[in-house]
């Protein structure tokens, strides 16, 4: 099994910065692609950003220029900063692993949401 822990959400007026966090751990042979989605009630769920193992990134273009995406392979943690934020940015967020086991196969896994509120 594999367990995607995530930290970070909270209240931050408009302009501020948040950090979240994304820990994968448990029964993991290797991590393919990171992400982070975010969803508001009643709403589908949305990307927000991804990275492969190799480092490679792409962005929404709601959050292009000031959210970043990274990861810590030795960690097997991904981080979302967040600057700049928005009102709108206000949903809850969720990390996604791409977890690869040792006979080939893929499965993907969600954390349980974190929730981001932006105050204006």
């Amino acid at each position: 099994q594999v367990q995607l822990v995530e930290s970070g959400g909270g209240l931050v007026q408009a302009g501020g910065s948040l950090r979240l966090s994304c820990a994968a751990s448990g029964s993991i042979f290797s991590i393919n692609a990171m992400g982070w989605y975010r969803q508001a009630p009643g709403n589908l769920r949305e990307l927000v950003a991804t990275i492969t193992s190799g480092g490679s990134t792409n962005y929404a273009d709601s959050v292009k220029g000031r959210f970043t995406i990274s990861r810590d392979n030795a960690k097997n943690t991904v981080y979302l900063q967040m600057n700049s934020l928005e009102p709108e940015d206000t949903r809850v967020y969720y990390c996604k692993a791409l977890i690869g086991t040792a006979g080939g196969r893929t499965y993907q896994y969600w954390g349980q949401g974190t929730q981001v509120t932006v105050s204006s």
